[in-house]
Protein backbone atom coordinates (compact mmCIF):
# COMPACT_ATOMS: atom_id res chain seq x y z
CA UNK A 1 0.00 0.00 0.00
CA UNK A 2 1.34 3.41 -0.99
CA UNK A 3 0.94 6.22 1.52
CA UNK A 4 0.94 9.80 0.29
CA UNK A 5 1.83 12.79 2.43
CA UNK A 6 -0.40 15.73 1.53
CA UNK A 7 1.19 19.04 2.43
CA UNK A 8 3.51 19.47 5.39
CA UNK A 9 0.97 19.58 8.21
CA UNK A 10 0.97 15.83 8.84
CA UNK A 11 -1.86 14.55 6.65
CA UNK A 12 -1.01 11.15 5.14
CA UNK A 13 -3.49 9.03 3.20
CA UNK A 14 -3.58 5.89 1.03
CA UNK A 15 -2.69 6.66 -2.58
CA UNK A 16 -5.96 5.08 -3.71
CA UNK A 17 -8.95 6.44 -1.85
CA UNK A 18 -12.65 6.22 -2.57
CA UNK A 19 -14.84 8.88 -4.14
CA UNK A 20 -18.32 8.27 -2.73
CA UNK A 21 -20.36 10.74 -4.78
CA UNK A 22 -21.74 8.17 -7.23
CA UNK A 23 -23.24 6.16 -4.41
CA UNK A 24 -25.85 8.88 -3.92
CA UNK A 25 -26.03 11.19 -6.91
CA UNK A 26 -25.32 11.92 -10.59
CA UNK A 27 -24.62 8.39 -11.86
CA UNK A 28 -28.03 6.76 -11.75
CA UNK A 29 -29.62 4.47 -9.21
CA UNK A 30 -27.75 2.52 -6.55
CA UNK A 31 -28.33 0.14 -3.67
CA UNK A 32 -27.55 1.21 -0.11
CA UNK A 33 -26.74 -2.37 0.84
CA UNK A 34 -24.29 -2.66 -2.05
CA UNK A 35 -22.74 0.69 -1.22
CA UNK A 36 -22.22 -0.27 2.42
CA UNK A 37 -20.66 -3.54 1.29
CA UNK A 38 -18.20 -1.59 -0.87
CA UNK A 39 -17.33 0.65 2.09
CA UNK A 40 -16.85 -2.41 4.31
CA UNK A 41 -14.50 -3.95 1.78
CA UNK A 42 -12.64 -0.65 1.41
CA UNK A 43 -11.79 -0.78 5.11
CA UNK A 44 -10.63 -4.39 4.80
CA UNK A 45 -8.16 -3.69 1.98
CA UNK A 46 -6.94 -0.33 3.33
CA UNK A 47 -8.70 2.14 1.03
CA UNK A 48 -9.58 4.33 3.98
CA UNK A 49 -9.46 7.83 2.47
CA UNK A 50 -13.14 8.56 1.81
CA UNK A 51 -14.35 11.62 -0.07
CA UNK A 52 -17.86 13.06 0.13
CA UNK A 53 -19.65 16.43 0.14
CA UNK A 54 -22.76 17.95 1.64
CA UNK A 55 -24.08 18.54 -1.89
CA UNK A 56 -24.04 14.86 -2.92
CA UNK A 57 -27.60 13.61 -2.75
CA UNK A 58 -27.96 16.33 -1.63
CA UNK A 59 -26.99 15.53 1.97
CA UNK A 60 -27.68 11.79 1.72
CA UNK A 61 -24.11 10.76 0.89
CA UNK A 62 -22.89 12.00 4.25
CA UNK A 63 -25.72 10.10 5.94
CA UNK A 64 -24.69 6.95 4.08
CA UNK A 65 -21.09 7.31 5.21
CA UNK A 66 -22.22 7.82 8.80
CA UNK A 67 -23.57 4.27 8.75
CA UNK A 68 -20.26 2.93 7.47
CA UNK A 69 -18.23 4.94 9.99
CA UNK A 70 -19.89 3.49 13.08
CA UNK A 71 -17.40 1.64 15.22
CA UNK A 72 -14.39 2.51 13.04
CA UNK A 73 -14.21 6.26 12.75
CA UNK A 74 -10.56 6.23 13.80
CA UNK A 75 -9.65 4.01 10.81
CA UNK A 76 -10.98 6.44 8.21
CA UNK A 77 -9.52 9.66 6.87
CA UNK A 78 -12.75 11.48 6.11
CA UNK A 79 -12.97 14.33 3.63
CA UNK A 80 -16.09 16.37 2.96
CA UNK A 81 -16.87 19.71 1.37
CA UNK A 82 -19.07 22.78 1.52
CA UNK A 83 -19.75 25.62 -0.86
CA UNK A 84 -22.13 24.28 -3.52
CA UNK A 85 -25.44 25.12 -1.93
CA UNK A 86 -28.41 22.87 -2.70
CA UNK A 87 -31.97 22.73 -1.50
CA UNK A 88 -33.66 19.67 -0.05
CA UNK A 89 -35.32 19.18 -3.44
CA UNK A 90 -31.93 18.97 -5.14
CA UNK A 91 -32.04 22.46 -6.62
CA UNK A 92 -28.77 24.36 -6.96
CA UNK A 93 -28.72 27.58 -4.96
CA UNK A 94 -25.33 28.97 -5.89
CA UNK A 95 -21.78 28.98 -4.58
CA UNK A 96 -21.29 30.28 -1.05
CA UNK A 97 -18.26 30.97 1.09
CA UNK A 98 -19.27 33.51 3.73
CA UNK A 99 -18.03 33.01 7.29
CA UNK A 100 -21.41 32.14 8.79
CA UNK A 101 -22.22 29.76 5.94
CA UNK A 102 -18.90 27.93 6.36
CA UNK A 103 -19.47 27.34 10.06
CA UNK A 104 -23.12 26.34 9.67
CA UNK A 105 -22.22 23.94 6.86
CA UNK A 106 -19.54 22.29 8.98
CA UNK A 107 -21.89 21.80 11.92
CA UNK A 108 -24.53 20.30 9.63
CA UNK A 109 -22.00 17.92 8.06
CA UNK A 110 -20.73 16.80 11.45
CA UNK A 111 -24.27 15.98 12.50
CA UNK A 112 -25.07 14.02 9.34
CA UNK A 113 -21.76 12.16 9.48
CA UNK A 114 -22.21 11.27 13.12
CA UNK A 115 -18.75 12.47 14.09
CA UNK A 116 -17.22 15.34 16.01
CA UNK A 117 -14.41 16.06 13.58
CA UNK A 118 -13.64 16.12 9.84
CA UNK A 119 -10.16 15.11 8.77
CA UNK A 120 -10.03 17.19 5.57
CA UNK A 121 -12.55 19.95 4.90
CA UNK A 122 -12.64 21.47 1.42
CA UNK A 123 -14.23 24.51 -0.08
CA UNK A 124 -15.92 22.66 -2.95
CA UNK A 125 -15.92 25.62 -5.33
CA UNK A 126 -14.60 29.12 -4.80
CA UNK A 127 -17.19 31.80 -4.07
CA UNK A 128 -16.08 34.70 -6.26
CA UNK A 129 -18.36 37.08 -4.33
CA UNK A 130 -16.59 36.42 -1.02
CA UNK A 131 -12.91 37.18 -0.39
CA UNK A 132 -11.02 33.90 -0.06
CA UNK A 133 -9.45 35.35 3.08
CA UNK A 134 -12.87 35.38 4.77
CA UNK A 135 -13.63 31.80 3.78
CA UNK A 136 -10.26 30.43 4.84
CA UNK A 137 -10.36 32.48 8.01
CA UNK A 138 -13.60 30.76 8.96
CA UNK A 139 -12.12 27.36 8.11
CA UNK A 140 -9.09 28.17 10.26
CA UNK A 141 -11.42 28.84 13.18
CA UNK A 142 -12.93 25.40 12.65
CA UNK A 143 -9.42 23.94 12.95
CA UNK A 144 -8.83 25.88 16.15
CA UNK A 145 -12.14 24.59 17.52
CA UNK A 146 -11.13 20.99 16.82
CA UNK A 147 -13.94 20.40 14.34
CA UNK A 148 -11.57 20.15 11.35
CA UNK A 149 -8.02 18.76 11.23
CA UNK A 150 -6.85 19.96 7.80
CA UNK A 151 -8.28 22.24 5.14
CA UNK A 152 -8.33 22.10 1.37
CA UNK A 153 -9.61 23.73 -1.79
CA UNK A 154 -11.24 22.27 -4.88
CA UNK A 155 -10.98 23.64 -8.42
CA UNK A 156 -9.21 26.83 -7.31
CA UNK A 157 -6.90 28.90 -9.52
CA UNK A 158 -3.23 29.60 -8.66
CA UNK A 159 -3.83 33.12 -7.34
CA UNK A 160 -6.63 31.96 -5.05
CA UNK A 161 -4.55 29.04 -3.78
CA UNK A 162 -1.66 31.34 -2.92
CA UNK A 163 -3.90 33.87 -1.14
CA UNK A 164 -5.63 31.13 0.81
CA UNK A 165 -2.33 29.55 1.86
CA UNK A 166 -1.25 32.83 3.44
CA UNK A 167 -4.25 32.77 5.77
CA UNK A 168 -3.93 29.14 6.85
CA UNK A 169 -1.86 26.26 5.44
CA UNK A 170 -3.74 24.42 2.71
CA UNK A 171 -3.03 20.70 2.88
CA UNK A 172 -4.66 19.58 -0.34
CA UNK A 173 -6.06 20.81 -3.62
CA UNK A 174 -8.67 18.60 -5.25
CA UNK A 175 -9.15 18.95 -8.98
CA UNK A 176 -9.99 16.72 -11.91
CA UNK A 177 -6.93 15.02 -13.38
CA UNK A 178 -6.61 12.07 -15.73
CA UNK A 179 -5.16 11.07 -19.07
CA UNK A 180 -7.88 13.07 -20.81
CA UNK A 181 -7.97 16.05 -18.41
CA UNK A 182 -4.49 17.49 -17.97
CA UNK A 183 -4.99 21.25 -17.69
CA UNK A 184 -3.67 21.22 -14.11
CA UNK A 185 -0.19 20.50 -15.41
CA UNK A 186 0.19 24.02 -16.79
CA UNK A 187 -0.06 26.22 -13.70
CA UNK A 188 -1.91 24.40 -10.91
CA UNK A 189 0.62 21.66 -10.15
CA UNK A 190 3.62 24.04 -10.27
CA UNK A 191 1.76 26.29 -7.82
CA UNK A 192 0.99 23.60 -5.28
CA UNK A 193 4.50 22.16 -5.58
CA UNK A 194 5.99 25.56 -4.77
CA UNK A 195 3.72 25.84 -1.72
CA UNK A 196 4.12 22.21 -0.59
CA UNK A 197 0.42 21.44 -1.00
CA UNK A 198 -0.74 17.92 -1.79
CA UNK A 199 -2.97 16.99 -4.71
CA UNK A 200 -6.14 14.87 -4.78
CA UNK A 201 -7.27 13.80 -8.25
CA UNK A 202 -10.96 13.28 -8.79
CA UNK A 203 -12.38 11.52 -11.84
CA UNK A 204 -8.99 9.85 -12.42
CA UNK A 205 -10.66 7.40 -14.81
CA UNK A 206 -12.18 10.13 -16.95
CA UNK A 207 -15.62 9.59 -15.39
CA UNK A 208 -15.27 5.92 -16.23
CA UNK A 209 -14.46 6.44 -19.88
CA UNK A 210 -10.82 5.38 -19.68
CA UNK A 211 -11.84 2.01 -18.27
CA UNK A 212 -13.24 1.18 -21.72
CA UNK A 213 -16.67 0.41 -20.28
CA UNK A 214 -18.43 3.21 -22.18
CA UNK A 215 -18.59 2.80 -25.94
CA UNK A 216 -21.91 4.49 -26.65
CA UNK A 217 -24.57 6.49 -24.86
CA UNK A 218 -26.54 3.26 -24.53
CA UNK A 219 -24.00 2.20 -21.89
CA UNK A 220 -25.30 4.95 -19.59
CA UNK A 221 -28.53 4.46 -17.69
CA UNK A 222 -31.27 7.12 -17.55
CA UNK A 223 -30.51 9.76 -14.94
CA UNK A 224 -26.74 9.53 -15.42
CA UNK A 225 -25.48 13.11 -15.71
CA UNK A 226 -22.88 12.06 -18.26
CA UNK A 227 -25.71 12.02 -20.79
CA UNK A 228 -25.56 15.83 -20.77
CA UNK A 229 -21.78 16.06 -20.51
CA UNK A 230 -20.10 17.30 -23.72
CA UNK A 231 -17.57 14.47 -23.71
CA UNK A 232 -20.31 11.87 -23.82
CA UNK A 233 -22.17 12.89 -26.94
CA UNK A 234 -22.15 10.15 -29.59
CA UNK A 235 -19.66 12.15 -31.65
CA UNK A 236 -17.37 12.76 -28.69
CA UNK A 237 -17.50 9.13 -27.60
CA UNK A 238 -16.51 8.02 -31.11
CA UNK A 239 -13.56 10.42 -31.18
CA UNK A 240 -12.45 9.87 -27.60
CA UNK A 241 -12.56 6.11 -27.98
CA UNK A 242 -9.18 6.43 -29.70
CA UNK A 243 -7.70 7.36 -26.33
CA UNK A 244 -9.45 4.50 -24.56
CA UNK A 245 -8.21 2.10 -27.24
CA UNK A 246 -4.60 3.13 -26.65
CA UNK A 247 -4.96 2.63 -22.91
CA UNK A 248 -6.54 -0.78 -23.52
CA UNK A 249 -3.67 -1.73 -25.85
CA UNK A 250 -1.06 -1.09 -23.17
CA UNK A 251 -3.20 -2.89 -20.60
CA UNK A 252 -3.26 -5.93 -22.87
CA UNK A 253 0.52 -5.88 -23.21
CA UNK A 254 1.07 -6.24 -19.47
CA UNK A 255 -1.99 -8.26 -18.52
CA UNK A 256 -3.86 -5.68 -16.46
CA UNK A 257 -7.04 -3.67 -16.99
CA UNK A 258 -7.31 -0.29 -18.74
CA UNK A 259 -8.47 1.29 -15.48
CA UNK A 260 -5.34 0.07 -13.75
CA UNK A 261 -3.15 1.55 -16.49
CA UNK A 262 -4.90 4.92 -16.23
CA UNK A 263 -4.48 5.01 -12.45
CA UNK A 264 -0.88 3.77 -12.58
CA UNK A 265 -0.03 6.58 -14.99
CA UNK A 266 -1.30 9.14 -12.47
CA UNK A 267 0.59 7.49 -9.63
CA UNK A 268 3.78 7.83 -11.69
CA UNK A 269 3.52 11.62 -11.80
CA UNK A 270 6.09 13.68 -9.91
CA UNK A 271 3.76 15.19 -7.33
CA UNK A 272 2.38 13.90 -4.01
CA UNK A 273 -1.02 12.69 -5.15
CA UNK A 274 -3.95 10.65 -3.90
CA UNK A 275 -6.60 9.36 -6.30
CA UNK A 276 -10.29 9.01 -5.47
CA UNK A 277 -11.92 6.85 -8.15
CA UNK A 278 -15.57 6.18 -7.48
CA UNK A 279 -17.35 2.87 -7.69
CA UNK A 280 -20.41 1.00 -6.47
CA UNK A 281 -18.92 -2.45 -7.05
CA UNK A 282 -16.50 -4.40 -4.87
CA UNK A 283 -14.80 -5.86 -7.94
CA UNK A 284 -14.01 -2.38 -9.29
CA UNK A 285 -12.82 -1.23 -5.86
CA UNK A 286 -10.37 -4.13 -5.71
CA UNK A 287 -9.30 -3.53 -9.30
CA UNK A 288 -8.58 0.12 -8.62
CA UNK A 289 -6.69 -0.73 -5.43
CA UNK A 290 -4.46 -3.20 -7.28
CA UNK A 291 -3.32 -0.44 -9.66
CA UNK A 292 -0.70 0.46 -7.05
CA UNK A 293 1.19 -2.66 -8.05
CA UNK A 294 1.22 -1.87 -11.77
CA UNK A 295 4.60 -0.72 -13.07
CA UNK A 296 4.67 0.97 -16.45
CA UNK A 297 7.83 0.94 -18.54
CA UNK A 298 9.37 4.18 -19.85
CA UNK A 299 8.10 3.25 -23.30
CA UNK A 300 4.56 2.72 -22.06
CA UNK A 301 4.65 5.98 -20.12
CA UNK A 302 5.79 7.79 -23.26
CA UNK A 303 3.00 6.20 -25.28
CA UNK A 304 0.50 7.43 -22.71
CA UNK A 305 2.09 10.88 -22.71
CA UNK A 306 1.55 11.08 -26.45
CA UNK A 307 -2.20 10.62 -26.04
CA UNK A 308 -2.54 14.32 -25.32
CA UNK A 309 -1.58 14.98 -28.93
CA UNK A 310 -4.66 13.13 -30.13
CA UNK A 311 -6.85 15.72 -28.45
CA UNK A 312 -10.06 15.27 -26.50
CA UNK A 313 -13.49 15.98 -27.92
CA UNK A 314 -15.76 18.04 -25.69
CA UNK A 315 -15.34 20.30 -22.65
CA UNK A 316 -15.12 18.56 -19.30
CA UNK A 317 -18.31 20.27 -18.08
Amino acid sequence: MKIVKLGNQGLSVPAIGLGCMGMSDFYGSSSEADNLAVLDRAVEIGSTFWDTSDMYGPFTNEILLAKALKGRRDKITLATKFGVSRGEDGSFLGIKGGKDYVKASCDASLKRLGTDYIDLYYQHRVDTNTPIEETIGAMAELVQAGKVRYIGLSEADPETIARAHKVHPISALQTEYSLWTREVEETIIPTIQSLNIGFVAYSPLGRGFLSGAIRSRADLEPGDWRLVNPRFSEEAIARNSQLADEVAKIAGEIGVTPAQVALAWLLSRDVPMALIPGTRKISRLEENWASQDVVLTPGQLQALESLIEKGVEGNRY
